[in-house]
Formats: C-alpha cells, sequence, structure tokens
C-alpha cells in the first residue's frame, strides 16, 4: 500500500522552540506518522513543497496523563521529526498573517 506525501506529514508543531529552530537553523517540526522511517519523512516534505531536505532527526513524544472526571487514562503517544532545510529553502506557514 503506497501512503501519499499527506499520510505521512500530519502537521506542522507551532511552538516557540520550533519557530527558533526556523529562524536560526533554517529547521521545520512536523508531527508525523509513527511507522514513518527517515527516508519516507525527507521524501514526503520535498514532495509536498518543493524543497530540498538536508537532514531528518525524529524523536517519539511520550503521551501525557490526563483526566476526565475520576477516570485517568493517557494521550497518545507520537512522532515529531526536525526536518532541516537546504540553505536559501524555506517553508512558510503564515504567507498571508
Amino acid at each position: 500500500m503506497s501512503r501519499t506525501a499527506y499520510d505521512i506529514l500530519r502537521r506542522p508543531v507551532i511552538t516557540e522552540k520550533a519557530t527558533l529552530l526556523r529562524e536560526e537553523h533554517n529547521a521545520v517540526v512536523f508531527e508525523v506518522d509513527t511507522r514513518a522511517t527517515k527516508a519516507e519523512i525527507k521524501q514526503a516534505v520535498e514532495k509536498a513543497f518543493q524543497v530540498k531536505v538536508e537532514g531528518v532527526r525524529t524523536s517519539i513524544v511520550r503521551g501525557k496523563k490526563a483526566r476526565v472526571g475520576r477516570s485517568v487514562g493517557r494521550r497518545k503517544n507520537w512522532k515529531k521529526a526536525y526536518v532541516t532545510l537546504r540553505e536559501g529553502d524555506t517553508i512558510d506557514f503564515f504567507e498571508g498573517v
């Protein structure tokens, strides 16, 4: 079964740390499918945004404990990908803002 770039890339992570990484190191942070490999992530970003990727680093983010009333559960674990772009390439999520 072939997965598209949008099956692998779930959403961009927009946080203060991610913004600093984009400004200082030309890196973008995405939430990705937990089964996705670094090579698949690289291909998906290059295909979806027409940029060149220099490197991909990944980490698994543990789900937090969550309460609803008396019952205690856990959020799902998710995978985060730090994608370093080639010098001169950028991805803007807020172009018109």
